[in-house]
């Protein structure tokens, strides 16, 4: 398994043909739409592509992400780019960020800093974190991808095998959200000799079925309506990513601004907003995370997760069936206005639930919403992992 540096060098001719593209753009009809109730408004899709078509510098953005070292690895015959930031404290934990769908592994980028260096970003060097963010098969600069049946337990496999075989982490932490939530949840259950901790800011672990009916104390009443309120705007990507996400994948992969569309309306839809995206994520961070797909082609490969995940059925199967789903110290942190929710007690009862935190605000993209507060919690939660560890020797 050979582990190969690399650098993020997207062709010119690539850049070009996206700008042209966007300038050639042919448009929907829209109209009684201010309010959003078909999907994304035109004037304001109008607007942000003419931004990406001709304001923004993706070159930059792609200094930015090379500052970072990457690297490229094929496990199982699956090539896998992640990004690898060695800690500066005296004892780096090593830490693998998972991400996921619309999301990149570039959504993690406002950790990187404060989670490798932390005493230059006003915390403690014993807090430092070697940090590892891949992309996903099939997402971002993890393509070409051409392997079916890649689902999520397969997806925690490589990650295993990543961090042990191809970086020599025995034993590492981790923690993502999404489809990210997942593959952590996963590992913590498949793999607990591995894994110090996982922490998510998605309530989810193998065996549980968001499906079922749950009963929410009195002060999570407020879970199940922001559930409620949220499900319309899911319901539409899942059915057609779990079902027939090659015939979506046509259209997305041949326009840029469908593609760009696709992405965008989640952001503002799953995002603590209140109906203006730029509150959160501004210009750049939008172009930039459609770019990624666009400029990998990753799109469409980005949608089949869904239907490996979901051809079973709801639930990850279980690889034992001992008390604990998870065994190893786990921490979910809840933010306002997310899509889904889990009790705190269905949670508690799976898992060794050391935190549950229900965070101020922030929305499905938690750590690109509130880095800060996604930060402080790593830092916490890991750092009394190691504490214990040490009180155990």
């Amino acid at each position: 398994m050979r582990v190969e540096p690399y650098k993020i060098e997207v062709p010119q001719a690539s850049i070009e043909d996206l700008q042209n593209r966007l300038r050639r753009t042919r448009w929907a009809d829209d109209f009684g739409n201010a309010d959003w109730r078909y999907g994304v408004e035109q004037s304001w899709l109008k607007e942000l592509v003419s931004y990406w078509a001709d304001g923004f510098d993706w070159r930059a953005q792609e200094a930015a992400m090379n500052a970072w070292p990457h690297f490229i690895v094929e496990i199982d015959g699956i090539k896998i780019h992640f990004l690898h930031a060695p800690g500066k404290g005296p004892n780096p934990k090593p830490l693998l960020l998972t991400h996921g769908w619309p999301w990149t592994f570039w959504d993690f980028q406002a950790l990187i800093g404060p989670l490798t260096d932390p005493a230059a970003h006003g915390g403690e060097a014993a807090d430092s974190f070697d940090v590892v963010i891949p992309c996903l098969p099939g997402f971002g600069f993890s393509t070409p991808f051409d392997t079916p049946d890649v689902n999520i337990p397969r997806i925690s496999e490589l990650w295993l095998k990543l961090m042990r075989d191809a970086l020599g982490y025995q034993r590492f932490g981790a923690a993502g959200g999404d489809w990210g939530a997942l593959v952590t949840t996963q590992l913590g259950h498949a793999y607990p000799e591995h894994l110090t901790g996982v922490l998510t800011t998605l309530v989810a672990f193998p065996g549980l079925d968001i499906t079922a009916p749950a009963t929410f104390a009195s002060d999570e009443e407020w879970m199940p309506v922001r559930a409620a309120q949220a499900r319309p705007t899911i319901s539409s990507h899942i059915a057609v990513h779990s079902h027939d996400p090659q015939t979506l994948a046509y259209a997305l992969v041949d326009s840029p601004v469908g593609t760009a569309a696709w992405l965008w309306e989640r952001r503002r839809a799953w995002s603590d907003c209140n109906g203006d995206v730029f509150s959160v994520f501004d210009r750049d961070t939008l172009c930039t995370l459609a770019s990624i797909y666009w400029l990998t082609g990753a799109i469409g490969s980005s949608l089949r997760i869904y239907y490996e995940h979901f051809k079973a059925g709801y639930g990850l199967p279980l690889t034992h069936n001992r008390a604990k789903v998870i065994e190893v110290p786990t921490a979910f942190l809840v933010f306002p206005k997310d899509v889904a929710f889990v009790p705190r007690a269905v949670a508690a009862a799976a898992t060794d639930l050391r935190l549950w935190r229900v965070m101020a605000s922030g929305g499905h993209f938690g750590p690109a919403e509130k880095p800060h507060e996604t930060v402080a919690a790593l830092r916490e939660f890991f750092g009394t992992l190691c504490q214990e560890g040490r009180q155990e020797e």
